[in-house]
């Protein structure tokens, strides 16, 4: 369903459990950039009613995800610590193309949060399948369907305002450069690195 066209390694998991707190003080950061994300999307385009009434929603959920991994972090004991750069991200920003018109801008940025939801989606299924942690099994289902569910809108909305043809090529060449992109990450402690 998500496209993407290269899997995580699930040894991956092996390098996660290696430092829980680290894992989800990343990815409360990750729910707090996506919710930003979110809303810079509808500062940019308040004339698109539709698209504010989604994305409001979709940063609802990942604020109130970043309080649930808040959670899990305080009934652990553990402390959030500071946010963290995200190179993935930042190497997946590098690929959109700036510049060009608006609706270009727009359907990037759009493509852009389809692809870090997809990929977000793909490493709560692998937590939920492969962490030995039976409440994070359980936590990292339930996210996996949110994900899913943020993957589709984005993906939606880009496909609206930028015509499904024109972006299902884009958002394929950008799969295939996804796919090229990920072989170096899968080796930190963190939900992208």
């Amino acid at each position: 369903m998500l496209g993407l066209k290269m899997p995580t390694d699930p040894r991956w998991v092996n390098i996660v459990e290696t430092n829980i707190q680290e894992i989800l003080s990343d990815h409360a950061w990750c729910e707090q950039k996506a919710a930003s994300n979110a809303i810079s999307i509808i500062v940019k385009n308040p004339h698109l009613p539709d698209l504010v009434t989604e994305l409001t929603t979709i940063a609802r959920e990942e604020m109130e995800h970043f309080e649930m991994v808040h959670e899990k972090i305080k009934a652990r004991g553990l402390s959030l610590g500071y946010e963290r750069k995200d190179e993935y991200v930042r190497d997946l920003a590098g690929y959109i193309k700036k510049g060009g018109t608006p609706t270009d801008n727009l359907v990037g940025n759009l493509l852009f949060s389809a692809m870090i939801e997809a990929r977000s989606c793909e490493r709560f299924r692998i937590l939920s399948e492969e962490i030995s942690d039976p409440d994070l099994k359980v936590f990292y289902r339930e996210l996996m369907e949110s994900e899913a569910n943020h993957y589709t809108v984005f993906l939606g909305l880009a496909r609206k305002y930028g015509g499904r043809e024109k972006v299902d090529a884009r958002w394929a060449d950008f799969l295939a450069f996804e796919a090229e992109l990920i072989g170096k990450y899968g080796k930190k402690e963190t939900m992208h690195g």
